[in-house]
């Protein structure tokens, strides 16, 4: 399986905000979830700490799939890239996230 990129040029300025906005976010709840070990805070913060860690980073995987398969499976000038994904990739990738 061919690794896949993303080509920043060709992605919008939007799209890309909202992913390094979720995975600031799950940056943010990893460092409160690690503070919360090491403050030995009660199971129950840091279970929750994680499931927070856990969806955001979900999010952002599923964003940047549906970003690649959007840019990628519909750019006509992309037709002939030996690097680019086909479709067949981009769903194993999406069920690895499922």
């Amino acid at each position: 399986m061919s690794e896949v990129t993303i080509d920043v040029d060709e992605v919008t300025a939007a799209e890309r905000k909202k992913i390094i906005n979720r995975l600031r976010r799950a940056q943010g709840q990893l460092n409160a979830m690690v503070n919360a070990v090491e403050e030995g805070a009660n199971c129950k913060s840091v279970i929750t700490q994680l499931a927070a860690v856990s969806k955001a980073l979900d999010r952002a995987g599923f964003a940047i799939i549906s970003m690649t398969m959007k840019d990628c499976l519909a750019d006509p000038t992309l037709e002939d890239d030996p690097d680019k994904p086909t479709q067949e990739e981009l769903e194993k990738l999406f069920m690895m996230l499922a």
